[in-house]
């Protein structure tokens, strides 16, 4: 009892040395309870129009104008022609969490509205002066409801058709602090634009209209399909360059719809990426990764592909109430949809790449340039918008038979409908370009492609039936004899040469160690390096692709590669694909002596290869100016 009556007493002393007030903890008011809010719904201009042109389309608008000033500071208005609310709904829809889009907690499972949480409308009236005009189609006249920073000040009845106008002014007047931190107008209206065109391409059905200063941005009228939309607004030779892509799992129900690059076209940002799930604009690194990876040498390095798709999931496989902006999105499972989004793209690139074989393959029409490429435009087939039922899965392209060529027999490869099906026999890499044959060389040896004349030695310049192409003649050789070294490497038998006199190697101990580690592999492809006492070797034969005065540098060279990277444990593709990286690099001599034949043959097995648009290294092999670009150049005549 002693005990307990002194813990007592110590707790009352020190309630009287630190008092509690209890007068310090209140609910706060409903209007700094909004503004406190707004803050994480509303960050910016933009989240305010964003939020404002999802409700209309919610709302079933088909037409869509958004109106800023100040890069949205001062002036903000979103008018639609959806269905509209009655007055009781329009003085309902300004309370905070009232919505129409959800029940209960569990319909978060099975959303398919862009809005659902009601916190937008009361959060934007609660920092700004805020008016709302709206009127159903059951209603005879429309209803005006005004609020400045929280506080309703007028309610009455106005003329309207039916439809909603918002008016947002003098943002964040109410929370001034709020306002420093916002940038300048210029980048203010970027956003707002950027966000218009997004909301734009994921509804090509609905017409927009976008007014900035009372300056028209850009300006779209209800589009029969997304090719026209993204002509619209990113001009018509961005959409030109783009494939349709169209591929379902029906065992997942995944299905990936929309347009995305040609292989080699690529942009220096990622402003043109657009992904979309379920129609909604969202920051994905999940699938924007899974794209860039489909682009994986079929494009130069440091570019971007251009590409607008639209991902269809069921609802419960994905989760968009990460964040009150909705942009986040969290996958049930992430690696299917990479798996899927990155086969989906690639199965798309080599369809496209096969259909270009067939397209080169053609003879070259004779005609003016812009009759050319007017007639010989080949019809694009419009990928369907998403639907709510998956589509049937689109077969995937088969798998070429592995065929083994001796080396003895020398084979010029030719055009196909399969490219990576097609064998061929590397050159040494002493003779990066095939020299003239003892028989004269077809004048037309690259199918489709007319060289008109040679410059400077490095580049070489055809005439096409699509356009202009200026081919880079050390960057498509490497990327021909990469791919046809990259080959050999699969193959179980490649072929191989014996030196005359046997090479002599010695390496400092470590060196010795890497190579000796890795001498059974090296020995599976084509090369014969024996171990000839103590850190010494001996080169007796090597692979036809590289030449016997380049064996001893090679070999080093390898070696030092092998050490950077750790040891190659394991016959990866990765790892023999930096060794063919290794074979073609610094390998190429210009010659003085160039034929047109010579050349025409490099740009045919250029055209052979698999991703003809990048060297190895991921520089560009060669650049087209299509004759339609010409014609927007020069005014068609």
């Amino acid at each position: 009892m002693d005990k307990l009556f002194c813990s007592v007493a110590v707790l009352l002393h020190r309630m009287q040395a630190f008092p509690l007030n209890m007068s310090s903890i209140r609910i706060l008011s409903d209007r700094v309870a909004n503004q406190i809010a707004a803050g994480e719904v509303i960050e910016r201009p933009v989240a305010v129009v964003k939020e404002l042109v999802e409700n209309s389309i919610d709302a079933g608008a088909t037409r869509v104008e958004v109106e800023f000033r100040n890069g949205g500071k001062s002036y903000i208005r979103i008018e639609d022609n959806g269905k509209g609310m009655s007055p009781d709904e329009a003085l309902l829809s300004l309370e905070r969490h009232a919505t129409s889009k959800i029940r209960e907690a569990s319909d978060l499972n099975e959303v398919c509205s862009f809005g659902f949480r009601g916190e937008a409308l009361p959060s934007i009236a609660s920092v700004s002066k805020f008016s709302l005009r709206t009127r159903a189609k059951e209603w005879d006249h429309g209803t005006e409801i005004l609020i400045n920073g929280g506080k309703m000040l007028d309610k009455k009845d106005c003329g309207m058709p039916v439809g909603t106008v918002i008016e947002v002014a003098h943002l964040f007047n109410s929370v001034p602090a709020r306002r420093k931190f916002l940038k300048t107008d210029p980048t203010e209206t970027a956003h707002i634009t950027y966000n218009c065109r997004l909301f734009a391409v994921a509804h090509p059905n609905v017409a927009f209209r976008v007014l900035e200063n009372g300056r028209t941005v850009f300006q779209s009228p209800a589009c029969e399909n997304l090719r026209d939309r993204i002509a619209e607004i990113w001009g018509r030779s961005l959409a030109d360059d783009l494939i349709p892509v169209d591929v379902s799992d029906p065992k997942t129900g995944f299905r990936l719809t929309g347009l995305t690059a040609k292989p080699g076209v690529g942009r220096s940002t990622r402003r043109e990426l657009v992904t979309l799930v379920n129609r909604r604009p969202v920051d994905s690194r999940t699938l924007s990764l899974a794209v860039l990876d489909a682009y994986h040498g079929r494009i130069q390095k440091g570019r971007f592909p251009p590409a607008f798709l639209f991902l269809e999931i069921q609802p419960q496989e994905v989760d968009v109430n990460v964040h009150p902006a909705k942009r986040e999105v969290r996958f049930r499972d992430d690696g299917a949809i990479r798996r899927f989004v990155l086969n989906a793209v690639t199965e798309t690139l080599a369809a496209s790449r096969a259909d270009d074989i067939a397209q080169t393959s053609a003879p070259l029409p004779v005609a003016t340039p812009a009759k050319s490429a007017a007639e010989t435009r080949s019809p694009k087939s419009e990928p369907s918008l998403p639907k709510t039922t998956p589509a049937v899965k689109v077969a995937m392209l088969p798998t070429p038979s592995k065929q083994v060529r001796p080396a003895a027999t020398p084979v010029t490869p030719a055009p196909a409908t399969r490219v990576a099906a097609q064998p061929v026999v590397s050159q040494p890499a002493i003779s990066p370009i095939p020299a003239p044959a003892t028989t004269p060389a077809p004048k037309k040896a690259a199918p489709g492609w007319r060289l008109i004349t040679l410059l400077k030695k490095r580049y070489a310049l055809f005439d096409t039936s699509r356009g202009l192409v200026m081919l880079h003649l050390r960057h498509a050789d490497q990327r021909v004899r990469f791919e046809r070294i990259s080959k050999e490497f699969k193959d179980e038998t490649p072929p191989s040469q014996r030196l005359l006199i046997p090479h002599p190697l010695e390496f400092e101990p470590l060196a010795s160690e890497a190579l000796k580690s890795q001498l059974k592999q090296l020995n599976a492809q084509g090369f014969q390096v024996e171990e000839f006492g103590r850190n010494f070797y001996r080169i007796e034969a090597v692979p036809t692709w590289l030449s016997p005065e380049q064996a001893e540098s090679f070999i080093r060279d390898l070696v030092d590669l092998i050490r950077q990277r750790g040891g190659m444990r394991k016959q990866t593709a990765l790892g023999w694909e930096a060794v063919a990286r290794l074979a073609v690099e610094g390998s190429y001599r210009r010659s003085d002596s160039l034929t047109e034949p010579a050349v025409e043959q490099l740009a045919k097995d250029l055209l052979a290869c698999n991703t003809p648009h990048t060297s190895p290294f991921g520089k560009p092999t060669f650049s087209e100016v299509s004759w339609g670009e010409w014609e927007r150049r020069f005014g068609s005549d």
